[in-house]
């Protein structure tokens, strides 16, 4: 196929919907799993270790006592295995868990795209943008104060032994399978806000987007613009998914860049808008392609060498699952 029928949105919405079903998919085993573990079903489902990815306070735990001992959490070893694919995206190929694998982020630009249509949606003036932004720090601060500044490593590895620990991922299901009232009316809330401020959760509650985004500034892959080229007609802005200025940059190094390229797909000016990596111009897939090829290295790399499925036992895992589901 050539480039101008696989633009950039096309390659990332098809990327997206992708993990999306399989998303549901693990999560429909995590459901498998649970019944098993909860003693309802006596048919043993293995839980998919792939959900692990939604742990990412229990990641970041692992992340520090991996690095100051050299103990890799079996516990949830996959959780350990993408958090730091995750960490390396962003390094090489920008935001790029956030643009083309995180579910949350189809869904918010999903709610975009029906506020655009709906004509509801207002562009935020960049200071009002910025000011905006500070909470997702401050959230992502508190994390990086108390699991990396204050935990020791025996608190971390306590913690990652407990037994509430080890059915996180079931708690997280049912957490989403019934829903308190204050939790839809949160989640109401920033749909409702979404429709009018351009992917708001994202942009500005985020914190495991704001780590990757900090991470991304080092970054050598970034937009770039040929000022001398550039017919300021504004399509790049109204399409970024971060409302980032791009007609007024020459590059975009932006944390909020989440490496879609749906800019340089909407620029009417041929090689106006290029993505570059190492300061050489490469084509608007290599980001996409980049972020693939990092998962699949980790999760190839994680298998041979014994650290994406978890060391505990069936008997132990639905033992911990009776003990505080069915108490």
């Amino acid at each position: 196929m050539s480039q101008k029928i696989v633009t950039p949105h096309i390659l990332r919405r098809v990327i997206q919907y992708l993990f999306l079903f399989f998303c549901l998919f693990i999560g429909y085993r995590l459901f498998q799993h649970f019944i098993w573990a909860t003693g309802q079903s006596s048919a043993f489902v293995p839980k998919p270790p792939s959900v692990e990815a939604f742990l990412p306070i229990s990641a970041l735990m692992a992340a520090k006592q991996f690095i100051l001992t050299n103990k890799w959490d079996m516990v949830h070893p996959a959780g350990l295995t993408l958090f730091f694919a995750f960490i390396w995206m962003a390094l090489l190929f920008r935001k790029s868990f956030c643009g083309y694998i995180c579910p949350v982020g189809l869904i918010s630009n999903l709610t975009e795209q029906l506020g655009r249509k709906l004509k509801f949606q207002k562009e935020l003036p960049v200071k009002a943008a910025r000011i905006l932004s500070i909470p997702k720090y401050i959230i992502l601060g508190g994390f990086v104060y108390f699991i990396v500044i204050n935990m020791s490593t025996r608190q971390i590895s306590s913690f990652l032994t407990l037994p509430y620990n080890y059915v996180a991922d079931s708690k997280m299901l049912a957490f989403f399978l019934a829903p308190s009232a204050t939790t839809l009316i949160v989640i109401a809330v920033l749909a409702i806000i979404s429709l009018f401020i351009r992917n708001f959760w994202c942009r500005f509650l985020c914190p495991y987007g704001a780590l990757l985004g900090i991470c991304s500034t080092f970054s050598p892959t970034a937009i770039t613009r040929e000022a001398g080229t550039c017919i300021s007609c504004g399509k790049c802005r109204k399409i970024c998914p971060a409302a980032i200025h791009v007609d007024e940059r020459k590059a975009v190094h932006s944390p909020e860049c989440v490496g879609c390229a749906e800019c340089v797909g909407v620029c009417p000016v041929n090689d106006c808008l290029t993505v570059r990596t190492f300061n050489k111009k490469v084509p608007f897939a290599t980001i996409a392609g980049g972020c693939l090829a990092i998962l699949l290295i980790f999760y190839g790399i994680a298998v041979l060498t014994g650290h994406w499925y978890s060391d505990a036992t069936p008997e132990l895992i639905r033992k911990f699952h009776m003990m505080i589901f069915n108490k």
